[in-house]
């Protein structure tokens, strides 16, 4: 045995060696594998929890003052001032070509005789007296814009205008104190609501002898021709330039360019073809129709018939200008019954 190891020494030295080192590096690699099982062993392991359904909790009303009530609304980067919001103060507006008092109320929201009543110094109460360049008040509201006079009462003026008390001292423009309702003379004060006469400005209607139509100027001429009652379109065109019928302007002013040919509305007797000023109506045309009906047509370029003539509905009387108290060439027709006046719509087809 001793022979054994003595010759073999060697060897066994160097298997012992391997062994002890191959026998660390296996000890070594469990060590590690252990310490890692230990590591994820601390890491809690996910519970599966099963799904459960939402349960509605009923939550107490709040109260007390610190409850707030609110409506939700959308919400709005950029707010629009309403462009139609009150006024309370007169405005001033500068006339343009081809304005008219009925399409510079209409823009303003306003009834044209407002915007007349407001500008009697200018325009007398006559719409024809518009020019460009004129300056007119525009008035907040519908009714009297009135410079208050010396021993003026709230009384009277409501009363000469036919309007409420109450509406003239409620009126925000009007800055009247009502503990203390004084106004003093010379104040511009709006009267809403309030209405007066119109200075009016027109051609006398004049009638043949036998014609049922009431004359406020004599004639010479002998009955002629009648009228039919059914009225045609008295120009070319069938649409408005200017002025509607209103309370004041008593007709309608008819698109018709300087030249443009005008008819009589129904046959009838000239009874008037002047030619002039007239009243503002320039050169001007008038037919009794004989039947009660007489037909007005003014701010004649020419005309081309005679007093006493008889025409016929329809024929060729006159061209259309821009003559008298008027701006820009149109027709102005009136339709008379009775010796009133009536709105020619009503007789137009």
């Amino acid at each position: 045995m001793k022979q054994f190891f003595k010759e073999n020494a060697f060897n066994l030295i160097s298997w012992f060696v391997t062994l002890t080192i191959a026998g660390g590096m296996v000890y070594g690699a469990l060590a590690w594998k252990r310490s890692a099982t230990v590591a994820q062993a601390s890491e809690p392991i996910p519970t599966a929890v099963p799904e459960e359904k939402p349960v509605d909790v009923q939550l107490p009303a709040l109260g007390g003052p610190e409850a707030y009530v609110s409506i939700p609304r959308d919400i709005q980067l950029k707010t629009n001032v309403p462009a139609d919001k009150p006024r309370y103060k007169p405005t001033e507006y500068r006339v343009s070509r081809g304005d008219s008092i009925f399409a510079i109320a209409a823009s303003f929201k306003l009834e044209p005789e407002t915007v007349l009543w407001a500008n009697y110094d200018v325009l007398q109460d006559d719409p024809h007296s518009l020019k460009p360049g004129q300056v007119l008040n525009i008035p907040p509201t519908n009714g009297i814009y009135y410079q208050w006079k010396e021993n003026d009462t709230l009384e009277s003026v409501a009363r000469e205008f036919n309007a409420s008390i109450d509406d003239i001292l409620n009126f925000p423009g009007n800055d009247i104190d009502l503990a203390n309702p004084k106004i003093e003379s010379g104040s511009w004060v709006m009267i809403p609501g309030g209405e007066r006469e119109f200075v009016q400005w027109l051609v006398p209607t004049v009638a043949t002898g036998r014609s049922g139509t009431s004359s406020t100027s004599q004639s010479v001429c002998p009955p002629g021709a009648v009228g039919s009652g059914g009225f045609v379109w008295p120009a070319e065109n069938h649409f408005l330039s200017g002025n509607d019928y209103w309370s004041g302007h008593l007709g309608i002013d008819i698109a018709a360019g300087e030249g443009a040919p005008v008819f009589a509305a129904d046959s009838g007797v000239v009874t008037m073809a002047q030619g002039g000023w007239n009243y503002g109506y320039g050169n001007v045309i008038q037919i009794d129709h004989g039947n009660g009906y007489s037909t007005v047509y003014a701010h004649l370029n020419a005309y081309f018939v005679g007093v006493c003539q008889s025409v016929a509905a329809g024929q060729q009387i006159a061209t259309a200008g821009n003559t008298g108290n008027s701006q820009g060439a149109h027709l102005h027709f009136e339709v008379r019954q009775g010796g009133g006046f009536i709105n020619p719509w009503f007789v137009l087809p």
